[in-house]
């Protein structure tokens, strides 16, 4: 600019005056939170003022929205932004509301952090683990465990909701700028002067009635007394016998008197014991003997069985396995209620691990055994079809409340057995055969095919080279498919072993429906198993030809193309 090169010029003078005195009032840096008016609003945009600056920083006005000022969108307005870049590689500069209102709302946090000031903040929606919580001053965005909410359990935090409401901030992440609030410390801290005041009342040995079952824990269990304090009982302090969680004895909201056994007044604590309200049971387990039926009052039903009381602090586990000897019912909560009183035998006593076993099913008679002596292995017995799978049929029994296995190779011996088991539906009665009872196991193995006569029985008269008449069936890829004239059933030769020759043994050489000999070439009657053979037979002739006739000139009659040649090698072994 040469107008303002000669700087002895007096107007060039007052102009570098004045420039550098506005330069001192703006300082402009990159980094910083600085204040822009609105001057200009468009549909999508809106324009700032900023001293100092050679251009007009731009905002999206959804970003305004987004941030809840939509109110301040008006001209003249000011807003606070962050000054990323005075000059970007098109000459525009770069600046953000949303990172000025978490940069301002972070120092605020921080300053209340360091204080330990609580922060005034509303709930605003719920999420995994707890609540987001807004900081009503800057909207900062905040984590709120669930286990901070209050100092008792909350089914339903609705009327927290949107209420503006003070909480603590617990801890502060600088690096990723989480913060994490507590509303629980501060209702704990107005009640704190009066918790110390309330425990002055109690004194170790002092016995407490009716404090309710406030909430669990790995370690104990948590009761309210009298609505005003809450005392923990130790997992060990809750029984004589061992318990593994709180909720295998209490229920929430049930009432127990309790004894204070410790007193903290350091940490405001108070610790109670249920077991020592009643002298210990193992002391006397010598008077209760093993496999000897003894009344029990069930006190608690879980799913995997029932908490049974032998006496007031003796409590023991009836498992399910122990309930009834059918395995349909394995449940106690179909089969008991919480109160009842039951019969059942002991199993175990361990005085050092401090463990009673016991059960159910011991005090009824095993209905396996009394199945056993009336349909021993090999009886037939009637039964109905309750139940099926893609490969088996469950058989129940008149009288007893058992179920028998019948799998579908055990259907027929003609057909195949899965689809065999198609025709059988629930409810169809059968005539079946106890082929296996096994009562440790509780199972039983019945089969439908073993009472009716077995066609393999064809083969006990038969041996092995035997020569046999069979019809072909059907041709397949693998062989034939024959039906021995007199048996029921089908049985495959092999494409190897249709004949001697290989040319020969050919499956298109037959069209079904002829009768050929055959020779059994493997047979196993208990494994109801058995090979038949054309070329064994082919063989067996071939050798009795060649005993019989010994001379080359008669087997040329022969109808085997092979016999003559075999009979000229017989010849020269003969003369060497």
């Amino acid at each position: 600019m040469e107008i303002y090169k000669d700087l002895t010029n007096p107007k060039s003078q007052e102009f570098e005056k004045l420039l550098n005195s506005q330069l001192s009032k703006n300082k402009i840096e990159e980094g910083k939170i600085i204040e822009g008016k609105i001057n200009k609003i468009t549909e999508k945009f809106v324009f700032l003022f900023v001293d100092g600056l050679k251009s007009e920083p731009v905002l999206d006005i959804n970003e305004l929205k987004s941030m809840g000022l939509s109110e301040k969108i008006k001209i003249g307005e000011k807003i606070s932004v962050l000054l990323e870049k005075i000059e970007d590689k098109n000459g525009e500069v770069i600046v953000s509301a949303s990172k000025a209102q978490k940069i301002r709302g972070w120092d605020k946090l921080v300053e209340a952090y360091e204080k330990k000031e609580p922060i005034m903040g509303k709930i605003t929606s719920k999420c995994k683990g707890g609540c987001i919580v807004e900081h009503i001053e800057t909207g900062s965005l905040m984590f709120l465990p669930g286990s901070q909410i209050s100092d008792k359990p909350l089914k339903d935090i609705s009327h927290l909701m949107n209420e503006p409401q003070k909480f603590a901030l617990i801890k502060l992440d600088k690096i990723r700028g989480n913060a994490c609030v507590s509303r629980r410390e501060i209702i704990s801290n107005f009640k704190k002067e009066d918790k110390a005041k309330i425990i002055e009342k109690y004194q170790i040995g002092d016995i407490i009635k009716n404090a309710e079952v406030k909430g669990y824990s790995t370690f104990g269990c948590f009761f309210n007394v009298n609505n005003e304090i809450d005392v923990l009982v130790h997992l060990q302090e809750i029984s004589y016998s061992r318990v593994n969680h709180p909720d295998e004895v209490f229920n929430i909201g049930e009432k127990h008197d309790l004894k204070v056994i410790s007193i903290d007044k350091e940490k405001l604590q108070i610790g109670c014991s249920v077991k020592q309200l009643s002298p210990d049971p193992f002391e006397h387990i010598e008077n209760y003997e093993l496999n000897k039926v003894y009344k029990v009052k069930v006190v608690k039903l879980m799913d995997f069985g029932a908490f049974c009381e032998l006496e007031p602090g003796l409590t023991t586990l009836l498992h399910s396995s122990e309930l009834s000897w059918s395995k349909k019912i394995t449940s106690a909560k179909k089969m008991f209620k919480v109160g009842d009183e039951i019969n059942c035998v002991i199993t175990e006593i361990d005085k050092e691990k401090r463990r009673v076993a016991i059960s159910h099913r011991l005090t009824e008679k095993n209905p396996f055994e009394s199945f056993e002596k009336e349909y021993p292995v090999g009886k037939i017995v009637e039964g109905e079809v309750v139940n099926k799978n893609e490969y088996s049929l469950f058989v129940k029994f008149k009288g007893y409340n058992l179920d028998g296995f019948l799998h579908c190779n055990d259907l027929t011996y003609l057909n195949n057995g899965e689809e065999e088991l198609q025709k059988y539906k629930k409810g169809d009665k059968i005539q079946v055969k106890v082929l296996e009872i096994k009562t440790s196991e509780q199972k039983i193995r019945v089969g439908l095919r073993q009472t009716q006569p077995d066609p393999f029985d064809w083969f006990k008269d038969k041996k092995i080279n035997q020569a046999i008449t069979v019809k072909i069936v059907s041709t397949e890829n693998k062989g034939l498919v024959v039906r021995p004239e007199g048996c029921e059933m089908d049985f495959i030769i092999k494409k190897s072993q249709i004949a001697i020759n290989a040319a020969d043994a050919r499956t298109t050489r037959f069209t079904g429906g002829e009768r050929i000999d055959c020779a059994i070439a493997d047979l196993d009657l208990d494994k109801r198993k058995v090979n038949l053979s054309i070329k064994l037979l082919e063989e067996i002739d071939k050798k009795e030809a060649l005993e019989k006739y010994g001379s080359e000139g008669s087997g040329k009659n022969l109808p085997f193309s092979s016999l003559s040649d075999d009979l000229k090698k017989k010849d020269e072994k003969k003369k060497k």
